[in-house]
């Protein structure tokens, strides 16, 4: 629970970063490192950019890099799925040892490790796809509103550089924002505060920020989530995980029931032979 109250903090203080990045003009002189990379993320958008449509060009390069990503947020999702499984095995050890004592918290933190490897769960997977996607976040901010040749591109309504008159684009954003997490959720054996935290604040505070943001990175927040929301879907669809869930302690239960009735009909043989 602390674990996603801080990774809620981590994404609230990037897009504070976002709103306070530098504003002086990256080119292709550009000689700071981290211009540099900015000013490739630039070219890349224009390249992709279909007759100058710097949105496609946006559009596409979400795409590009959400498929890139896909292996390590079907990691994450299929970490959490684990990681909320094993919440009542984690339950237990915490009624074990409920004591403050070092000592207490050490065997809690030593036995919680060794259940983590037994499953083969990394708690942390959980944030890896935000911490390798947050670069990509500040880079593709600062190359739309720092790179000259992208801060004239429109896709539709909007003007890239700038926030969304309409709100549409915030709506969109907070939305998808809204329907990844809660699928993401939605096979959870057990629901817990930061689940739902995560899962309504997140939006909420998209939502405000897009206001805020440049529309490009807005388009990118929306794209990205929809993708999500896609992959999901097809990956980790929880309607189907949790069908399946269902079907398996159907089957125990009649495989029990079976049991049962196999123990009753073998004491009544005997004792009619008696």
């Amino acid at each position: 629970m602390k674990r996603k109250i801080k990774l809620l903090g981590l994404s609230s203080l990037t897009l504070m970063l976002l709103a306070a990045c530098g504003r002086s003009e990256v080119t292709a002189s550009s000689t700071n490192g981290w211009e540099q990379i900015v000013y490739c993320f630039a070219k890349a958008i224009q390249w992709l950019s279909i007759n100058g449509r710097i949105g496609v060009g946006i559009v596409l390069f979400t795409i590009i890099i959400r498929a890139i990503m896909m292996p390590l947020y079907n990691m994450q999702i299929k970490s959490g799925q684990k990681m909320q499984d094993l919440q009542p095995e984690l339950k237990k050890l915490q009624e074990k040892y409920p004591g403050r004592d070092t000592d207490s918290r050490m065997k809690l933190t030593e036995e919680s490790q060794a259940l983590y490897k037994e499953y083969g769960v990394n708690p942390y997977a959980t944030m890896l796809p935000l911490v390798v996607q947050l670069p990509i976040l500040m880079a593709l901010y600062q190359a739309l509103t720092r790179v000259a040749f992208l801060k004239t591109g429109t896709f539709l309504w909007i003007e890239l550089s700038q926030p969304d008159p309409y709100y549409i684009l915030p709506v969109l954003a907070a939305l998808f924002t809204f329907l990844s997490t809660w699928l993401t959720n939605k096979a959870a054996r057990e629901k817990n505060f930061a689940m739902t935290l995560m899962t309504y604040v997140m939006p909420i505070i998209i939502f405000f920020f897009g206001f805020r943001l440049a529309s490009g990175v807005v388009l990118y927040w929306t794209v990205s989530n929809a993708f999500q929301v896609f992959q999901i879907l097809l990956l980790n669809n929880p309607f189907k995980i949790i069908a399946e869930r269902e079907a398996k302690e159907r089957a125990e239960k009649e495989h029990a029931a079976k049991i049962r009735r196999a123990k009753k009909e073998s004491a009544k043989e005997k004792k009619v032979r008696g």
